[in-house]
């Protein structure tokens, strides 16, 4: 009796975690489901606002926001801060997806849209389904987790083939050699799957990349 009772208890909180997930899905999709052409920017939460790659990371989301697209990030510091500060100098609209951690992740003030979240595979879920361009800053296991998800979407045809732009040939080239000489002369990916990563350096690269795809969506 004991025992059934335990067992009992723990499928009651199971499924009762499945009514928070189904939450977190219902706020997200009702505070972004008019948002409009949308593109995330994923990137470091550790980098200081001297890094050069903050600096770019105001400018792209600068020139994005001018141009009439919502900025979308994790809504905390580094990257996050620095693209929704971006957004906010253009008074563009910028979504804060913050995450609920135990350490690093606080909201910054720069976003006027923000979601809480508590599940990770949720939160990716509202990155790639309202943005039409994914930009990777330079970051760790997150941000190569955020970019693969899209990566792997894209591959396997579950969205669409939106740019996937890393910017910073100094940081990212490594990656890229890897992949060519390991996956790609391994066979484990195809040619056409490395075509999915492009990098870059100049902040008008990556807004000529997503208007062009805003006017094949149009």
């Amino acid at each position: 009796m004991g025992k059934q009772f335990v067992i009992d208890e723990m499928e009651l909180k199971e499924s009762w975690r499945l009514f928070r997930i189904l939450g977190e899905f219902v706020e997200g999709i009702e505070e972004l489901h008019d948002l409009g052409p949308a593109v995330s920017i994923f990137g470091s939460a550790r980098m200081k606002s001297t890094d050069l790659y903050y600096q770019k990371t105001v400018e792209i989301a600068a020139l994005l926001a001018e141009n009439g697209f919502s900025i979308i990030t994790g809504g905390g510091g580094g990257v996050m801060e620095a693209a929704n500060k971006g957004a906010a100098e253009k008074n563009g609209r910028s979504v804060g997806l913050n995450i609920t951690l135990p350490m690093e992740q606080k909201p910054n003030a720069y976003s006027n849209i923000k979601v809480e979240f508590k599940y990770f595979f949720v939160r990716k879920f509202m990155f790639v389904k309202y943005a039409m361009a994914y930009i990777i800053m330079p970051g760790g296991f997150g941000t190569l987790d955020e970019m693969f998800e899209a990566v792997t979407l894209i591959e396997t045809h579950r969205v669409k083939p939106f740019p996937v732009i890393l910017f910073g040939s100094e940081y990212w080239s490594g990656l890229i050699e890897w992949i060519r000489t390991r996956m790609l002369e391994n066979q484990m990916i195809s040619l056409d799957d490395l075509d999915i990563l492009k990098i870059t350096d100049d902040p008008m690269d990556v807004l000529r990349a997503v208007k062009n795809v805003a006017a094949l969506v149009d």
